[in-house]
């Protein structure tokens, strides 16, 4: 089943979403998240559900970046059903680059802008 294109979006975070959603199917959970640096690179994360440790898909994707040497971020797309809007992984994403957006896209393709923390 092929899921609907999101529109709105340009041809990079349209390539974030993919990334996104392909996490998000690979993890098995409910959310994906992928978030692009500075210098054009992605990175595509799952949400991590231990009994010792919680991290949204986002927080992981950013701590990915930021451990593989990111110096910024230009964007992030989560794919989820759920509500994102009080992601905690918006505040690192925007502690790194007071400029990167975010956007939460769910199953319909609906996009919508994430106000990030200042």
């Amino acid at each position: 089943m092929s899921r609907p294109a999101a529109s709105g979006l340009d041809d990079e975070d349209s390539k974030l979403l993919t990334l996104a959603r392909g996490a998000m199917a690979r993890s098995g959970g409910d959310t994906g998240a992928a978030v692009r640096d500075t210098d054009g690179r992605t990175y595509a994360a799952g949400p991590v559900a231990l009994t010792s440790l919680r991290l949204s898909a986002l927080q992981v994707a950013v701590a990915m970046a930021v451990a593989s040497g990111a110096e910024g971020f230009e964007a992030a797309v989560i794919a989820s059903g759920a509500d994102v809007g009080d992601d905690p992984g918006l505040a690192p994403l925007t502690e790194v680059s007071a400029d990167a957006y975010a956007l939460a896209v769910d199953p319909a393709g609906d996009v919508r802008h994430l106000a990030v923390p200042a």
